[in-house]
């Protein structure tokens, strides 16, 4: 029963970590599909990922002055929505495969989750169309979903590397402090598009590394049965019986 139930827990792993690792490429692709159909040249340091999904041909004002005209904004838009769905399968069914039991793991989850709903809220409400709804959308990725990455690092099971854990935490610092230079309209010569970038790329990175690692290396494993060896060893009896 309990060989069942593990190997019912590693199969609904994987099935989130493929989420997440189809999540995060369709999304890529679609990306360089809009920003290829615009007329004029698209730069990833001069406009925001947003602009890709704007449903009209207009100048925007903030945060920078700049054209916008996404011929394939409805392609985007989907795309943001699938990311966002995705995400939040992925943290559902990694469930006890990726993460320790407790307050932090759970927290972890749930806004990561919530930064999953942000990605679908924007693709919803483009922003020269809903400009709130889009910027609370924004705010669930880059605010509350990358708190939940610096609480990851923290939450994740021993089937995540160590190494992996420490660069999770970091990665959701890093993407904070850029949250708010993004803000406070300092770029550090990356451009608004750049710094925004910082701020909302690691979540993705981390469900890439994450979900690929999960399928490369079993997330669960069904206990092995110790060997009359090993058993030996921890038994001086049987060691000397053999």
């Amino acid at each position: 029963m309990e060989i069942e139930r593990t190997k019912r827990e590693k199969l609904t792993a994987r099935i989130g970590c493929v989420a997440w690792i189809v999540g995060v490429v369709q999304f890529f692709v679609i990306h360089g599909i809009a920003q290829s159909a615009w007329a004029k040249p698209y730069s990833w340091a001069r406009f925001n990922i947003s602009d890709l999904g704007n449903a009209h041909c207009a100048l925007q004002a903030e945060p920078e002055p700049r054209y916008v005209c996404s011929p394939e904004h409805d392609l985007m838009n989907a795309a943001f929505i699938v990311l966002g769905a995705l995400l939040v399968v992925g943290v559902i069914l990694t469930g006890a495969s990726l993460w320790r039991r407790g307050f932090v793991a759970i927290t972890a989850r749930v806004l990561l989750a919530g930064a999953g709903v942000g990605f679908v809220m924007a693709g919803l409400a483009p922003a020269d169309v809903n400009e709130n709804q889009h910027v609370l959308g924004a705010l669930l990725i880059m605010a509350l979903g990358n708190i939940g990455l610096f609480l990851a690092g923290l939450g994740s099971s021993a089937a995540v590397p160590r190494v992996l854990r420490r660069a999770t935490s970091v990665l959701g610092l890093v993407a904070l402090v850029a949250l708010g230079l993004f803000l406070s309209h300092q770029y550090l010569g990356l451009g608004m598009g750049g710094m925004e970038r910082v701020a909302a790329f690691p979540i993705l990175a981390w469900a890439l590394a994450v979900g690929t690692l999960g399928l490369i290396r079993p997330t669960s494993s069904t206990p092995s049965t110790p060997t009359r060896h090993a058993l030996a060893a921890r038994s001086p009896a049987l060691s000397s019986a053999e």
